[in-house]
């Protein structure tokens, strides 16, 4: 261990990991839980925080590569904060993530399901359909960058135009926009003195239809004339095709893309996308998965896991774009959605009209209140929460239900564990479960489980 230990630097060996990639070391007794670092590895870390037996803290750099480790083929790696398995090979990956989340799951005493394996992305490389880049510079007064934070560093920004997981288009557009505006002087937003006019640029695309949108968001400090920008960007030798580029006026103080007033200033403001045969509208700040050709994977898994649907009412619960509940439509006799997020209600019942679907209702609203508000009762159960996964008060309105299945789709292992308990509680457990890897090259991963009541 290094001597600097009283000033919070330490040198560990990461002995193991524990979801989502935590690095475990025990040094004279003392244990240390490091975040992004992988079993193997030899780490300089910097200690956070303090806790009865064990520090907590995060990865510098790497010292010594875990044996299985080898290069990677991204430009932007370590530096790019984005990714933290880009030097491991994909099968590597997929073990290391199924490893911890099954081990997460036997912690939590989760047991006696079925488990049907991990299922993987069809596409390994420039599988994303958004990518949310900032404005910044790469040092204190250098030159303007585009692209993402540098790992352990939030006040900086580096430009990641050869991202590996990011479309071939979008690093063009990326590169484009920020040459175009460092010729025209036009100062990047600085979070710290909230000074400056460029903030964010959000990508979308269909990766089936190659319709591109561009969201340009800004201060509104200074008036920005994008009338050239945008007849430049539209000529970009690309792939796919611009269809629309939205400017997005965000005053607020928050390091967040928040659309206090939008205006398209060319095309339109939603492109189209296919899914397992359906037709979905989506606007720039709509859920749809960021792993389309995945996605259709994991859809199909959860669907396969209800046999027995036909003149059942099912509810979809934290619904995004309806995607989920539209593709059951054909097979239920009602569909009731519900969506915090009203620009993608109004998506998804717009997606079900164009789908021919008129089975399909979806409400704005909080899932704990708007269930008061339906008249029917599901058969079926089907949710798919945020990160944080699904609220206590949520969570019994439910469980009372008593249906007698549901499937929940989760892109965070750690929380459903936690939902799984309370369901189990109330009189459920877990039949089935199954790992979707959406994400390649990164430490997150889809579960899909089914329970049933005992």
């Amino acid at each position: 261990m290094s001597k600097r230990k009283r000033l919070g630097i330490v040198e560990v060996t990461i002995e193991k990991n524990r979801y989502p990639f935590e690095g475990l070391a025990t040094v004279d007794g003392m244990g240390y839980r490091i975040k992004n670092a992988l079993a193997g590895q030899r780490i300089e870390a910097k200690l956070t925080r303090k806790r009865q037996g064990y520090y907590l803290g995060k990865t510098i750099q790497v010292l010594e590569k875990a044996p299985y480790e080898g290069e990677s083929a991204c430009l932007h790696f370590p530096a790019c904060g984005g990714c933290l398995l880009q030097s491991v090979s994909y099968e590597d990956q997929a073990r290391l993530l199924e490893d911890q989340v099954l081990e997460l799951f036997e912690e939590h005493g989760i047991k006696g399901f079925e488990y049907d394996g991990m299922l993987v992305s069809p596409q390994k490389e420039h599988y994303r359909n958004k990518m949310e880049y900032n404005f910044g510079n790469a040092f204190k007064e250098g030159p303007m960058t585009l692209g993402m934070h540098p790992r352990g560093r939030i006040h900086d920004v580096i430009n990641t135009f050869e991202c590996q997981i990011a479309p071939k288009d979008f690093n063009r557009i990326q590169a484009f926009t920020q040459a175009y505006f460092l010729n025209q002087g036009t100062a990047p937003y600085n979070k710290n003195t909230h000074k400056g006019v460029l903030r964010h640029l959000v990508l979308r695309q269909g990766m089936k239809t190659r319709e591109i949108l561009i969201g340009l968001v800004t201060s509104s400090q200074e008036k920005l004339k994008l009338e050239e920008y945008v007849q430049e960007v539209t000529r970009l030798d690309l792939e796919g095709e611009i269809v629309g580029v939205v400017h997005v006026i965000n005053d607020a103080m928050a390091d967040a893309v928040i659309p206090e007033h939008t205006e398209i200033i060319f095309g339109r403001d939603f492109y189209y996308d296919e899914i397992l045969g359906l037709t979905f509208k989506v606007s720039l700040f709509s859920f749809f998965q960021t792993n389309p050709l995945g996605a259709e994977i994991l859809y199909d898994r959860a669907l396969g896991y209800i046999e027995d649907s036909d003149g059942k009412v099912l509810f979809d619960l934290f619904s995004g774009t309806g995607t989920l509940g539209q593709l059951m439509a054909s097979r239920v006799k009602e569909v009731f959605g519900i969506e915090l997020v009203e620009d993608a209600v109004e998506m998804a019942n717009e997606n079900a009209g164009i789908n021919g679907l008129d089975n399909c209702t979806f409400i704005a609203g909080d899932v704990f209140e708007k269930l008061d508000n339906l008249n029917s009762n599901p058969d079926i159960i089907i949710v798919d929460p945020p990160r944080v996964g699904i609220s206590e008060k949520a969570m019994k309105k439910i469980i009372a239900y008593k249906v007698p299945e549901i499937v929940y789709v989760s892109c965070n292992p750690k929380t459903i564990v936690e939902n799984i308990k309370a369901m189990e509680e109330g009189g459920y457990r877990v039949r089935r479960l199954t790992l979707v890897d959406l994400f390649p090259g990164t430490p997150h991963v889809e579960t899909v489980c089914l329970l049933t009541r005992k």
